[in-house]
C-alpha cells in the first residue's frame, strides 16, 4: 500500500517547507509560495531587504547520480526566469531589485546558493 505521505506532491512541499523555514532563520522573509503562470512557477517569494528573491527550491536523497543542483538543467532555468519575470509585471514590481536563488536539499544538508541563477 501506498504512503500518501510519500508522494512526489507531499516531499516537495515538505522541502519547501524545509527550505523556507531555513531561510526565515537567515533573516528573509517569505511572501508567496509556489508562483504559477503560463510556462514557468516559482517555489518561494521572498524578501531580503530591499531585495526580491525568487527561490527554486530542489531535493534529492543523496547526490549519487549529481544531487539537487544537478536537477536545474538550463530549461529549468529558462523558466523560472519567465515565471521570474511575469511575477515582476504582475505585481507592478519591475523596478525592484531582485535575485534568483537555490535551496538544494542533499539528503540532510541543505546548501543556499544566491544569484545561482542569471536573467540575462
Amino acid at each position: 500500500m501506498r504512503d500518501d505521505n510519500d508522494t512526489t506532491t507531499a516531499r516537495g512541499k515538505r522541502a519547501e517547507d524545509q527550505a523556507a523555514r531555513f531561510l526565515e532563520q537567515r533573516g528573509l522573509t517569505v511572501w508567496h509560495r509556489n508562483y504559477r503562470c503560463p510556462g514557468g512557477e516559482i517555489d518561494l517569494v521572498c524578501r531580503d531587504g530591499g531585495t526580491l528573491v525568487f527561490v527554486e527550491v530542489r531535493q534529492r536523497r543523496d547526490r549519487r547520480f549529481g544531487g539537487a543542483a544537478a536537477s536545474i538543467t538550463t530549461t529549468k532555468q529558462e523558466r523560472i526566469v519567465r515565471a521570474a519575470q511575469h511575477f515582476l509585471v504582475a505585481q507592478k514590481k519591475t523596478n525592484s531589485n531582485c535575485r534568483i536563488d537555490c535551496v538544494l536539499i542533499d539528503g540532510d544538508e541543505t546548501t543556499w546558493l544566491r544569484n545561482a541563477i542569471s536573467a540575462d
